[in-house]
């Protein structure tokens, strides 16, 4: 584990804090992706309703999980898939390392897969001399970087063109300008070779359909048509809830996904894939295998908590609405996963609330990541339910949980509470300064560091309560006074003929 994945999310999130370029570039971006999602869903219409569809769709596979996965294992193995489970990271991992030494693989081509940076992947291919290289383009440019991605659509989403342009200089051993269209280009040359050169494709996958035994994956650059095609060997890693009925429950979710992560109306390519090659097919590789991938999935189902996160389609939604990633990005978080879905992912996959305590307060609890996200999961509850289980543990702040039981005793007691207004507004008039209290220390600290806190005023609206109560009866009995006079002067009006009301 790095040094900074020893650290805390507070002392990660200082760092991100501290990098002006980071939180500028990730706001930036987030900011576009969250305008061109609400246009695109206002586009389409009746977006709450395609959410319920998508939330019922997820719901009905979820709970009939087992079944939906037989079935697709079948109907993939009748089309000459080889299809294995994998329990757990390390089962996965050897399943894929066994597929290449089998076929005396030398490289590997992968495109873009969640799962397979959720396995470290790539370190373990390297460690048996196979090289892997990632084609899409922002993981191509954090591979460089040795890097996790920094957000689940967008993984290169805190670089800007001259830092990539330098990162891509180094691997062309020339000096390329930071010219986007030069940079591409230099990649996408590149990447020509590997296709052409590599023993095995490898990808993830967006939806497995049980009916027909097929996988589909959503991509913008075509990369992984290139890579589903010309190595003769395709490995696809599919974590076990990415399944789906039907082919007419795609409809669904390619109209869900792909405005929920970039506000297109469809992905560049979206590609169904039944089998390996044919006889009649021009291309395609000649061996396939998809391995099914639980790796603490299945520790959510049953749990009326947390079986919802099995829901998820990763969009990346909710890291674009949420203000706390917005502001600190990716890497902050720690593991594989970031923002809202992350905070509760990761510990939830884990099972290790010990290392993972922290990740849960990465949130203001707003709610923005349920109203983003496609298929309704209730995120800011599942964080609550993990701080609730964190303190359940024994693993809470004892010092706050003083302070809270301290509070709760004040506020249950309208005596203890005159008492404690009291001796505040004594106490602070040792650090009151123009009614402002911007001392930093003990629980002020970490408020004060960038705002400042109120002082308790003179008099409380308590304190306020008999004037006010006086003040509203007076105004109240004049006003009823008003009422009486206009009405016996509408009265009048009518029995003397005069305007009707």
């Amino acid at each position: 584990m790095s040094e900074v994945n020893k650290m805390s999310v507070k002392q990660r999130s200082r760092l991100a804090l501290n990098n002006d370029f980071l939180r500028s570039a990730v706001k930036f971006t987030t900011e576009r992706l969250r305008s061109g999602k609400q246009q695109a869903a206002a586009d389409h219409g009746h977006w709450d309703t395609w959410r319920e569809r998508g939330r019922q769709i997820r719901l009905h596979t979820i709970t009939n999980l087992d079944y939906y996965l037989n079935v697709f294992a079948e109907n993939a193995r009748a089309n000459g898939v080889h299809v294995h489970f994998a329990d757990t990271a390390e089962e996965a991992v050897t399943l894929s390392l066994q597929i290449a030494e089998r076929k005396g693989a030398k490289s590997v081509v992968k495109s873009k897969s969640m799962v397979s940076e959720e396995l470290h992947l790539n370190k373990a291919l390297e460690s048996i001399g196979i090289e892997a290289v990632e084609t899409d383009l922002g993981e191509y440019i954090i591979q460089l970087a040795d890097e996790a991605p920094s957000h689940i659509i967008i993984p290169a989403i805190h670089k800007n063109r001259h830092q990539i342009a330098e990162l891509l200089s180094k691997e062309a051993g020339k000096t390329l300008p930071p010219d986007t269209s030069v940079l591409a280009g230099f990649v996408r040359n590149k990447l020509r070779e590997k296709f052409l050169d590599a023993d095995i494709g490898m990808t993830g996958c967006n939806f497995a359909i049980a009916e027909t035994g097929s996988i589909v994956l959503f991509e913008n650059e075509g990369n992984a048509r290139m890579v589903t095609t010309l190595p003769k060997t395709q490995i696809t890693l599919m974590g076990m809830e990415r399944i789906i009925p039907s082919w007419s429950d795609l409809e669904v979710m390619a109209t869900l996904l792909p405005r929920s992560a970039t506000g297109q109306k469809l992905t560049v390519y979206m590609s169904g894939i039944t089998g390996p090659r044919r006889e009649q097919d021009g291309d395609g590789p000649e061996e396939m295998h998809v391995i099914i991938i639980d790796n603490g999935r299945s520790l959510q189902l049953g749990d009326p908590e947390f079986q919802e996160l099995l829901h998820c389609i990763r969009c990346g939604a909710c890291l674009n609405a949420c203000p706390v990633y917005r502001q600190i990005g990716g890497h902050a978080y720690g593991g594989t996963y970031s923002g809202p879905i992350g905070a509760v992912l990761t510990p939830a996959l884990k099972k290790n609330v010990a290392e993972w305590d922290d990740i849960a307060n990465a949130s203001s609890l707003c709610g923005a990541c349920y109203e983003a996200c496609p298929v309704k999961i209730p995120l800011h509850d599942m964080l609550v339910y993990l701080r609730r289980r964190k303190v359940e543990a024994g693993l809470g702040n004892k010092a706050e949980g003083a302070a809270m039981k301290g509070f709760a005793s004040v506020m249950g007691s309208s005596r203890k509470y005159r008492r404690a207004i009291r001796l505040g507004k004594l106490g602070q008039k040792l650090i009151v300064r123009d009614g402002e209290i911007r001392t930093k220390i003990g629980p002020l600290k970490g408020w004060n560091s960038y705002r400042v806190t109120p002082s308790l005023p003179k008099e409380s609206f308590r304190d306020r309560w008999p004037t006010l109560e006086q003040e509203m009866s007076q105004r109240l009995h004049k006003m009823d006074a008003e009422v009486e006079s206009r009405l016996k002067q509408i009265l009048n009006e009518r029995k003397e003929g005069g305007k009707k009301i």
